[in-house]
């Protein structure tokens, strides 16, 4: 180490073998990201301009929005700036906060799932309890619950990771900053590292999704105990965008962090689908099939202009 220059900055070097696809990219890119903030600008719309949608469920609905408009966040806007042309370089500091913040959302998003499975349980399961149990006081409990869990989560990865000396090779093997690829560049012995954060990342995933299955068992053995077939589908209907958000984001976590031999190739794929195409897939998974937001996002919409109008000739006639 006496013989080395601590490293400043990191040197990004994007997806492997894309060499000429700049321009591609980052349309590819960009779209996803407008769709992204789009779709989930307009749930958070929704939710808050509709008093039919104040209920448990919606309010965790809107948490999560929230978190996919923060996560592409994380990655896109400095990986659209080198493809147009700028710097590949990304200072030490700023790495530090990129892998923090995707696992402080990442984290957020797992917790997310497994308290809105909890939040299914309870309307299906116990309908008749349903308000009693998740009463406002829980809900807002589960949530702080759940953002600082995974600051906490978020923040002893960090500390493990940029607690070691880098002092050359600087570049990062991906398009953002995340332990596969920096870990490798550090000067020092990394095995304490990487067994702690394998065994936090493992831990949270499988945890959460043990909940999540617990949930889920208990859902299906009720919704086979209805009678009817129609209540069984309607039952049904209520989980099946919530399963379907479930599979998109822990497919690439188990791909990216749960298998012993690594791929840059394969992980930057799996991070595109998981950074980029899954936030701006759930505003359509979680509306297509769902009557209610799609009414309160017309009534928003069509309410917005008369009331920006009426607002406007307030101001006028005064």
């Amino acid at each position: 180490m006496r013989n080395h220059t601590p490293v400043t900055e990191f040197l990004l070097m994007g997806i492997p073998h894309t060499e000429g696809l700049e321009n591609v990219l980052f349309v590819f890119f960009l779209a996803f990201y407008l769709l992204t903030l789009l779709g989930n600008l307009l749930i958070l719309l929704a939710i808050l301009t509709s008093s039919n949608l104040h209920t448990p469920m919606y309010f965790f609905l809107g948490n999560l929005s929230v978190f996919d408009i923060f996560f592409p966040s994380v990655s896109s806007p400095k990986m659209m700036l080198y493809l147009m042309g700028q710097s590949r370089t990304i200072s030490y500091q700023g790495c530090a906060s990129q892998l923090f913040f995707y696992h402080f959302l990442g984290c957020t998003e797992c917790f997310l799932y497994t308290v809105m499975a909890y939040d299914r349980f309870a309307a299906i399961c116990h309908p008749l309890r349903y308000t009693v149990i998740m009463n406002h006081r829980l809900c807002t409990i589960m949530t702080l619950g759940t953002w600082m869990g995974s600051c906490l989560h978020a923040s002893v990865l960090t500390f493990l990771i940029f607690k070691l000396p880098y002092c050359g090779p600087n570049e990062v093997d991906h398009f953002f900053c995340d332990i596969p690829v920096v870990l490798p560049l550090a000067c020092a012995d990394t095995s304490l590292a990487q067994m702690v954060s394998f065994t936090n990342v493992g831990v949270v995933t499988l945890i959460c999704f043990l909940l999540i299955l617990t949930s889920y068992t208990r859902i299906v053995i009720s919704i086979l105990k209805i009678s009817s077939s129609e209540g069984r589908r309607r039952a049904f209907s209520t989980c099946s965008a919530h399963l379907t958000s479930i599979l998109l984001f822990y497919g690439p976590v188990v791909l990216i962090y749960l298998r012993p031999a690594s791929s840059p190739w394969l992980d930057s794929v799996v991070q595109v689908l998981n950074n980029i195409v899954t936030p701006s897939l759930n505003p359509l998974i979680y509306t297509l099939r769902n009557k209610d937001v799609k009414l309160a996002l017309r009534n928003a919409l069509i309410q917005g202009p008369l009331l920006t109008r009426e607002f406007l000739l307030s101001l006028i006639s005064d």
